[in-house]
């Protein structure tokens, strides 16, 4: 395996993104964060990639900014640098990676924490190993959230638990992030790779249009009114409307078929 820090394969419509620093726990110095960025940038927009699946090597997942590099950075007046990292990085990396027109699955491997966590919460669906928990660990290094957490953690669970995460950091564990609406589905440890590329292969042979407009219409209604989102879901429909795969799906229908989906 290269010792790159963020390892992208695509194979059959699925490009996994691997966070690879096992042995700093996939925390994210400025090399990895650049990478990340490019990366995610570039499944995004490409449509050979009909669902991205984002995990870890080794224990972790992801546990956030570097804290080494943070404190290098701190100790050596490199807080300007230090603080245009949301802006040059987080931002970017989360942004493309929840707004990109195709679905998004984290397999959580292990601990998801600070930006980790946040990374998670961005896509989809999050299968999750028994073995794995989120900490919204930002209070413990008198930080603000970031990448995205105050957006999608509330969706997932509601302002008031958001704010207990956010202010009394604690690891939730699976069966718990399973109850709270942060896991998906909660996966045995040595399952999870097998059953997040299954789901991620059907994904990637869906109606990928469809989808992406389904995971835009979401979004969208996250943050305008209901007649603003009715307006919205009319051009989605539109949209896919137009696809082949739309067509195909009518024709196999009436033939009593089973669709074969290519993603335009």
């Amino acid at each position: 395996m290269t010792d790159a820090p963020v390892l992208l394969d695509l194979t059959d419509g699925v490009a996994t993104i691997t966070l690879n620093r096992p042995e700093a726990m996939n925390s994210l110095d400025v090399a990895t964060k650049v990478l990340l960025r490019e990366t995610v940038q570039q499944v995004a927009e490409d449509p050979a990639a009909r669902c991205v699946l984002l995990t870890g090597t080794g224990r972790a997942f992801c546990t956030g900014q570097d804290l080494k590099e943070h404190v290098q950075l701190l100790e050596n007046g490199g807080s300007d640098a230090l603080f245009r990292t949301v802006d040059d990085h987080y931002n970017p990396i989360v942004g493309a990676l929840a707004g990109m027109a195709k679905p998004v699955i984290a397999a959580v491997n292990g601990v998801a924490a600070g930006a980790g966590a946040s990374l998670a919460f961005a896509c989809d669906l999050r299968l999750v190993a028994d073995t794995a928990g989120f900490n919204l660990a930002f209070a413990n290094v008198a930080l603000s959230c970031d990448t995205g957490a105050s957006y999608h953690l509330p969706l997932l669970v509601g302002r008031a638990k958001a704010m207990e995460l956010l202010y009394q950091p604690r690891t939730v564990r699976a069966e718990e992030a399973l109850s709270l609406g942060l896991a998906t589905e909660v996966v045995p440890a040595d399952e999870l790779a097998a059953r997040a590329r299954e789901l991620a292969e059907r994904l990637a042979a869906g109606p990928t249009v469809a989808l992406g407009a389904m995971r835009r219409s979401v979004a969208y209604a996250a943050g305008h009114t209901f007649e603003e989102a009715l307006a919205f879901e009319s051009e989605m429909m539109q949209l896919s409307g137009a696809t082949e795969d739309h067509r195909r799906a009518v024709a196999a229908f009436v033939a009593k078929e089973k669709p074969a989906f290519e993603g335009r």
